[in-house]
């Protein structure tokens, strides 16, 4: 084989390789954009999932307030029933009286 010949296959698979190298670089961008793409998504789905259940933490504090209206609520309940009975016996002493 003459040296013409050695170099013209050289070039050839040079040639092969970088077409090969381009079109693989090719497909890993093409990868990475799609990755990309759905990474977008999921970060606008995300902020979606938050926005929507952000106050679900503050159930907690929620359940707590409602605690201390019901306890509140009792409290003031008892004071009227026993505001009532005093009224109602008063109101059978005077009644007494007269």
């Amino acid at each position: 084989m003459d040296t013409m010949t050695l170099w013209t296959y050289s070039l050839i698979a040079g040639v092969v390789v970088i077409l090969i190298v381009a079109a693989l670089l090719i497909m890993l961008i093409t990868a990475a954009r799609r990755v990309d793409k759905h990474a977008a998504e999921i970060w606008t789905a995300g902020k979606h999932i938050a926005g929507n259940t952000v106050s679900i933490w503050m159930l907690n504090t929620t359940n707590k307030v409602a605690g201390d209206i019901l306890e509140t609520a009792v409290s003031i309940d008892k004071r009227a029933a026993a505001i009532d009975d005093k009224l109602a016996m008063l109101a059978n002493v005077l009644g007494a009286k007269r």
